[in-house]
């Protein structure tokens, strides 16, 4: 099944955009070649670029102190068990205090190294990280795959306080929703979603057999799904038939 997910606001769109990017980071860190650490670093300062914006930090710590607000308030539910209610406050805590401790915006620190900034003032023109341009870097990449892992992942462990946080929001907002089976009628379906509740995203599960790929649009009173198939030319085509798929609705 292929899972497609359809944020409801830019908050949430922003933390998608940051775990992606987490975990290629964390996919290329342990490798080998120099080309997987130059696009580990790529990495790195796309999520500098993301988390660049001014409230980012007060946002992830003003859902953390949410999420905390609400997990006090099952204390004491017989329904629930105790000792995971604990482990998760547990986990809320700790990304609180980390992200407390963690000075300034995210990668900050990095900012005041002159090779780092250097790298990423050259990643973004075509070709701009050559030997030539870049003779330290060049120099950089010849050292033992052992030597530029280890660099490589005490760069990456100052942005680590924001993607714990970021993972630990978004699996608590994913476990949220509560799947459902739905029925296309002729390529389309729609929802009207119930009034005093504020959906952040939207989960669908797909059969990549059916060839079928959803186009989600979403806003706080209604969802679609339109589906849609690649022809022989490339393009996206309207699917006009009928298909199941699995939806959750994650507040």
């Amino acid at each position: 099944m292929i899972l497609y997910e359809y944020p409801f606001n830019e908050r949430i769109r922003t933390y998608l955009r940051l775990e992606q990017l987490f975990r290629r980071l964390g996919e290329l860190v342990p490798r080998e070649h120099p080309l997987d650490h130059h696009f580990a670093l790529v990495s790195v300062f796309e999520i500098m670029d993301v988390a660049a914006r001014a409230d980012l930090k007060a946002d992830v710590m003003k859902d953390l102190e949410k999420q905390k607000q609400q997990l006090d308030s099952f204390r004491g539910n017989p329904a629930i068990s105790a000792g995971v209610l604990e482990g998760v406050i547990a986990q809320v805590d700790q990304c609180l205090a980390s992200l407390t401790q963690l000075v300034g915006r995210a990668g900050q620190s990095l900012t005041e190294n002159d090779f780092l900034m250097a790298i990423r003032s050259r990643a973004g023109i075509p070709g701009g990280t050559c030997g030539f341009d870049l003779p330290a870097y060049y120099a950089w990449q010849h050292q033992s795959a052992t030597v530029r892992r280890h660099d490589v992942s005490n760069w990456a462990s100052t942005l680590a306080p924001l993607a714990e946080a970021i993972y630990l929001l978004l699996k608590m907002l994913r476990d949220s929703g509560v799947p459902q089976k739905v029925m296309t009628q002729h390529g389309g379906f729609q929802q009207t979603l119930p009034q005093g509740r504020s959906f952040q995203l939207l989960r669908l599960r797909m059969d990549p057999a059916s060839g079928l790929v959803p186009e989600i649009s979403g806003n706080r009173l209604m969802v679609s799904v339109r589906l849609m198939k690649q022809e022989g030319d490339g393009r996206l085509h309207a699917a006009g038939e009928d298909a199941g798929f699995e939806l959750s609705l994650c507040a």
